[in-house]
């Protein structure tokens, strides 16, 4: 019996690519699908997490938000990689800086993801876990950057299950050489080990928590144009 649709995705069997760009903010990935995409089609709009099918210089490209946090990530990829057949999982999202060197704007590749989440629990493994990128995925980014001119800054992220965390783990992650802090990749790289898949995050800096700077929503939502171009190269 086929498992689709899902609980939370409507789309058809066909309707996705084999590459999906994921934000965490619907609005997000109706913007891209709106400036970005040839013959956008709304494939699934669940809960208002809207998906997007269209044509990006001439390859066939999805787009569909992530909700936030790792809970929502992990639905959501979980169904793509395992129901749609989906192979790509690129996370386009926002993240706080921790690495003082970093600027706001800047765009940061998440090779390894630190994490508080249990989310790896559920895999048997007893030890702790800091799941990577896609090799592949990794390598077309840094590639695509130097060709359009873009600056990417791999390393460490952090994937925080907690937004308002009094434990302040930042302060020591900080220490460690961890670059940002955002919510979602670490449960989206375990997914994709699990499914035999590829995923990356891609973050650009919104806000720095030592100094209270930060972009307002509207900016996160409509100007972080240089990450999505790289995100739809390598698509």
């Amino acid at each position: 019996m086929s498992s689709i649709p899902t609980p939370h995705i409507t789309a058809k069997a066909s309707d996705f690519a084999r590459t999906v760009l994921m934000p965490g903010d619907p609005l997000r990935a109706r913007f891209i699908a709106e400036h970005f995409l040839k013959n956008p089609v709304l494939v699934n709009n669940v809960r208002g997490v809207q998906g997007y099918t269209g044509e990006y210089q001439g390859k066939r490209v999805s787009v569909m938000a992530s909700g936030m946090g790792m809970p929502s990530i992990g639905i959501y990829s979980y169904e793509l990689y395992n129901f749609y057949d989906v192979e790509n999982i690129i996370r386009i999202g926002s993240a706080g800086m921790l690495n003082q060197s970093l600027k706001l704007r800047d765009i940061v590749v998440g090779m390894s993801a630190y994490t508080n989440s249990s989310f790896g629990v559920q895999f048997g493994f007893n030890g702790h876990l800091a799941p990577c990128c896609s090799w592949k995925l990794l390598r077309k980014a840094m590639e695509a950057g130097e060709r359009l001119n873009v600056s990417l800054t791999p390393g460490a992220i952090y994937s925080s299950d907690t937004f308002y965390d009094e434990s302040t783990p930042t302060v020591i992650l900080q220490k460690l050489g961890v670059l940002a802090v955002e919510m979602e990749a670490a449960a989206l790289y375990l997914n994709a080990a699990r499914s035999g898949k590829n995923a990356l995050c891609l973050c650009t800096i919104s806000d720095n928590p030592f100094t209270g700077e930060a972009l307002s929503a509207e900016e996160r939502q409509n100007t972080f144009t240089q990450m999505m171009e790289v995100a739809l190269d390598i698509a």
